[in-house]
């Protein structure tokens, strides 16, 4: 797809010049010279050379939330996601973070390169090779020597899904050969790499004979939804978020939640929340916990803020700021406990914190799930 294509398939043309896309903008809030209007603009003025040449077009974050305002629902994202491609397909890339170490991670997945994950995953809990239930690890696991040093542990969060998963009475799937669903090779311009990510996994997922893809990471849920039929076809299975399995176990009596004492609030992974619109599953586990005293952010739900960095790619001093901000934020409601939802989130979160003198902790929401629940 061409500018002119992505201006008709994304009704960039319906533009107002109203300016609410800027301003809705965290990154234009840290970064006043960019400007999700004035890339409309640009493009509506046939000025795509310029456009593409342009270092702002990978500041933005992708976050929808320009998106969830626009009063005529242009797709920025999307828009950008297409100016993107066509920016690589010229040689034109992002500043990428940790020197690109995990793309090539990426690329290596793509090349058949794999972690053992059944290994730690039957450490976890029991799972199987075939079964209607296919659990999709996702990235993370690949990141824990990255990471590490940083306080996260990148396997904590699969591990748990693998537990709670069982508490409920499901024998999930785990694939060594499943690879990255190739999210943010999609969204940093490289539509080949991420198209050759989503027909591997796909086969895979096949082979096990799953009727049913779990999903605890949003960016992966988000891709298999919306981006795997455009790229390769209509999926003839069922994908599920998991905390919206959480919540039917909960509903159930399944799964109960012991006491979990403290004060929390919640952020909003832009993936799950404004692009998947799913808000209250993560709020409702939380409160379930006996004895919490859940407090929401001033800006939550479709009006939460990114947690300043996509797709692993300029990551800079605006990105901190917006971070940092989110922080204070979060520590303002009185919690003492930010829980997340998204593996990335918690990272960059924790990445920012770690530079803070802020009494505030950092929890997965898969983390505070498996302290809490009863055998």
């Amino acid at each position: 797809m061409n500018i002119e294509q992505a201006v008709k398939a994304y009704q960039t043309y319906a533009c107002l010049d109203c300016g609410v896309c800027t301003g809705s903008c965290p990154i234009s809030r840290v970064l006043p010279s960019f400007s999700p209007r004035l890339i409309v603009e640009k493009a509506l003025l046939d000025l795509g050379d310029e456009l593409l040449q342009d270092r702002e077009l990978w500041s933005c974050l992708t976050c929808s939330r320009c998106f969830e305002r626009c009063p005529t629902k242009i797709n920025f994202p999307e828009f950008m996601r297409v100016l993107r491609e066509q920016a690589t397909q010229r040689g034109i890339s992002p500043v990428l973070s940790h020197h690109g170490m995990l793309q090539s991670i990426m690329e290596f997945q793509a090349m058949g390169i794999h972690q053992k994950k059944t290994g730690w995953a039957s450490e976890a809990g029991k799972i199987a090779e075939t079964g209607d239930t296919f659990f999709f690890v996702g990235c993370m696991p690949y990141f824990d020597v990255i990471f590490r040093d940083m306080g996260v542990d990148s396997l904590t969060t699969s591990r748990n899904v693998i537990k709670i998963l069982n508490a409920g009475g499901i024998t999930p799937v785990v694939s060594d050969e499943e690879c990255c669903c190739g999210h943010d090779m999609l969204w940093n311009g490289r539509f080949d790499m991420f198209k050759k990510l989503a027909e591997k996994n796909l086969a895979i997922i096949r082979k096990s004979g799953a009727k049913r893809v779990v999903f605890s990471c949003p960016e992966g849920y988000i891709t298999f939804v919306h981006h795997y039929p455009e790229a390769v076809g209509e999926l003839d299975f069922e994908v599920v978020h998991f905390y919206d399995f959480v919540q039917q176990m909960l509903a159930e009596g399944t799964l109960k939640l012991r006491n979990g004492a403290g004060t929390y609030t919640y952020h909003d992974p832009c993936r799950l929340g404004r692009m998947a619109h799913i808000y209250d599953g993560p709020r409702t586990i939380i409160k379930n916990l006996l004895d919490s005293r859940f407090v929401e952010m001033e800006r939550n739900r479709e009006n939460a803020v990114c947690c300043g960095t996509s797709g692993w790619a300029n990551c800079s001093t605006c990105s901190k700021q917006i971070q940092v901000e989110r922080l204070k934020e979060a520590k303002a409601t009185g919690a003492d406990t930010l829980v997340t939802a998204c593996p990335k989130c918690k990272i960059h979160l924790t990445c920012a914190l770690n530079n803070l003198d802020l009494d505030l902790q950092i929890k997965d929401l898969s983390v505070l799930i498996a302290e809490n629940m009863e055998s």
